[in-house]
């Protein structure tokens, strides 16, 4: 993972420094570009979070915006937008991530308004009542938009009450309960230094990003051991059928169930298949659901990797008269996939799909920093895009065959149906 390891494709690959304080800091040099990504990774999220606090993890993420020891959150949000950079946040289920977008000549800006939002901020209660206000409507949105809804059913319907089952954003009733001492606690214990990774990229050398981070502070953060709630076993509940009567316009329907980790091999052919089953308009079901039968606007499959469990599924949209009809195609999809898994000259096609669509999302910075953080995160050596590729190609017919079987027969799939009875 060093400057050695040049390839074709004129990676330098990604350097790894931990420091004595045990923040892990992770960067890849992209001298043709003039901007710099970085972001900060927390180990605290909603898998982490008790049924009582859930989104306790999401609302501090809002918080920590609203003023600093040194910023007000005006300041903040200022502090990079006037330099023409961007700042933003998100909680996901294993992490809650900070980032900023730069010019190369203000790293040091962005480093230390990120230092100063996520290590100082002063969670102050009348703050609180007034964020509490907005991820309650947050809330509300999500509740108000029904293909949001049905895959927070379908999440908790798959997952029982496990917490990959959460609602990221907490409930109505576990929000309105949440207080600062709830806020102070979890930033107390989670936002540590062995407890975060840092990722950059762009136009930076590792030993730039390094003195910067010094600069900023990051380097003094208190270290000891990391301290995170322990995440139960993944196990996904038996598959099942849930319809929950809504009244709108459209019915919606997902299917899905429980896959393989991150660091699973069987990755790369269940990327190829959700790329080839549902991942564009070439694909199976949106040739034969919408253009094939016309019965649905929208129609994908999607996937997510995890460090300890995997997710896929199938959505539908369509007019409640029709859903019979998209469901029997759905299923009749799925069982010809087990049946007959991909032809070899369908597999060449989706191979050559997916290696063009990893190698383009490849050009930003943002993605070359996510996917430095991915080595600390998921706990995997770096790979240079060429064996990244390499893998994608190596995928062969058996295991995709294999995948299929395995994950995408129609008694395995957990259906939530949301819309008019």
């Amino acid at each position: 993972m060093t400057d050695a390891s040049v390839r074709r494709t004129a990676e330098r690959g990604v350097q790894r420094t931990v420091l004595p304080n045990g923040l892990t800091v992770l960067s890849e040099q992209m001298p043709g570009v003039r901007s710099v990504a970085l972001g900060a990774w927390v180990r605290a999220a909603s898998i982490h979070e008790t049924p009582d606090q859930m989104g306790v993890s999401h609302l501090l993420e809002h918080m920590v915006f609203k003023g600093s020891e040194q910023r007000s959150a005006r300041e903040i949000a200022l502090a990079l937008e006037a330099l023409g950079g961007s700042l933003d946040a998100y909680t996901g289920r294993e992490h809650t991530s900070f980032q900023a977008r730069v010019l190369d000549e203000h790293l040091p800006q962005a480093a230390d308004v990120l230092f100063d939002l996520m290590f100082r901020p002063m969670l102050r209660p009348a703050d609180l009542e007034l964020e509490r206000g907005v991820v309650l409507e947050e809330i509300a949105m999500v509740e108000d938009t029904p293909d949001d809804v049905v895959f927070e059913l379908h999440n908790a319907a798959l997952w029982g009450e496990h917490p990959f089952g959460y609602s990221i954003l907490g409930t109505e009733e576990t929000v309105g309960a949440l207080q600062v001492q709830d806020l102070r606690a979890l930033h107390d214990r989670a936002y540590r230094a062995g407890n975060v990774v840092v990722a950059a990229a762009g136009n930076v050398s590792h030993e730039r990003l390094l003195e910067v981070l010094t600069a900023a502070g990051w380097t003094d953060l208190p270290g000891g051991g990391v301290s995170r709630v322990p995440v139960p076993p993944a196990r996904p509940m038996p598959a099942s059928e849930q319809r929950v009567e809504r009244d709108t316009q459209q019915l919606h329907l997902v299917y899905g169930n429980a896959i393989v980790p991150h660091g699973d091999p069987r990755r790369y052919g269940l990327m190829l298949v959700n790329s080839l089953f549902g991942g564009g308009m070439s694909s199976r079901l949106f040739q034969r659901v919408r253009e094939e039968l016309g019965l649905a606007y929208s129609v994908h499959s999607f996937q997510s990797f995890h460090v300890t469990a995997g997710s896929q599924g199938i959505y539908v949209g369509c007019a409640p008269e029709r859903a019979d009809e998209a469901a029997a195609a759905v299923h009749a999809e799925l069982e010809a996939l087990v049946t007959h898994g991909i032809p070899e000259d369908e597999l060449l096609m989706g191979k050559q799909q997916l290696k063009g669509q990893i190698t383009l999302s490849m050009e930003s910075v943002s993605a070359r920093m996510y996917r430095a953080a991915a080595v600390a995160l998921f706990n995997e050596p770096y790979r240079p895009l060429d064996e990244v590729l390499a893998r994608v190609d190596a995928v062969p017919t058996g295991e995709v065959a294999a995948v299929c079987r395995d994950f995408y027969g129609a008694d395995r799939q957990t259906i939530v149906r949301l819309g008019p009875v």
